[in-house]
């Protein structure tokens, strides 16, 4: 683990940090937990993320750790931060939105990469290939996955299970990512309901590897 006084590649604004450490005191020894922001990989023109608290004391040899605000170190992998340089971290600018928004200047080299694939069938058909072929792979970096529980109405009711399951973090990733994707490719007026029983879930960032 490395430190940097760069605090510019990522900076987080006033209102996101104060959203960030409520989140964390909820964690269990929430003084020994940074912010871990990972880029797991593009969707369309975007890169996709994770966010994650993660003990400070156990970040990777080539991580990059820095401060932002007050009282929060973020934890960036080395290989992530010209991807992420210059991204603010924010609350959403639509009204009545919740979830965290991480604003970023750069685009990933697509290189011919192929469309998205289309989704077909019943809602309920295409939000499990969404979750198949876009947000589990995005979030099983923590060993986390996400599997619908049905489709009522206009909400689509959404369990997490692994490594997502038990942490503050994981709503967020729910708000922010999930539902952000069902809308953009299956319907604008769906919105996602996170019935997890968070509370018999492990804290990911304590268990043994």
């Amino acid at each position: 683990m490395s430190t940097t006084t760069d605090t510019s590649i990522v900076t987080v604004t006033s209102e996101a940090l104060v959203k960030v450490l409520e989140l964390r005191a909820s964690e269990p020894d929430a003084d020994r937990l940074g912010l871990r922001i990972e880029v797991t990989g593009t969707r369309g023109v975007d890169f996709t993320y994770d966010l994650a608290f993660e003990v400070i004391d156990e970040a990777q040899p080539d991580d990059i750790v820095f401060e932002v605000g007050d009282g929060l170190q973020m934890i960036l992998p080395t290989g992530d931060v010209d991807k992420l340089r210059g991204a603010t971290l924010d609350l959403p600018s639509t009204p009545g939105q919740v979830g965290l928004v991480l604003r970023n200047p750069n685009r990933p080299d697509l290189g011919g990469a192929e469309a998205d694939v289309e989704l077909t069938g019943s809602v309920a058909e295409q939000v499990r290939q969404l979750l198949d072929l876009q947000i589990n792979p995005a979030i099983a970096a923590h060993g986390g996955f996400a599997e619908l529980v049905e489709v009522a109405g206009n909400s689509v009711r959404v369990r997490l299970g692994g490594g997502c399951q038990g942490c503050a973090m994981s709503r967020m990733t729910v708000a922010a990512g999930i539902e952000q994707a069902i809308k953009e490719r299956i319907g604008p007026d769906l919105v996602v309901e996170d019935v997890t029983d968070h509370a018999s879930g492990d804290n990911p960032y304590y268990a043994e590897t």
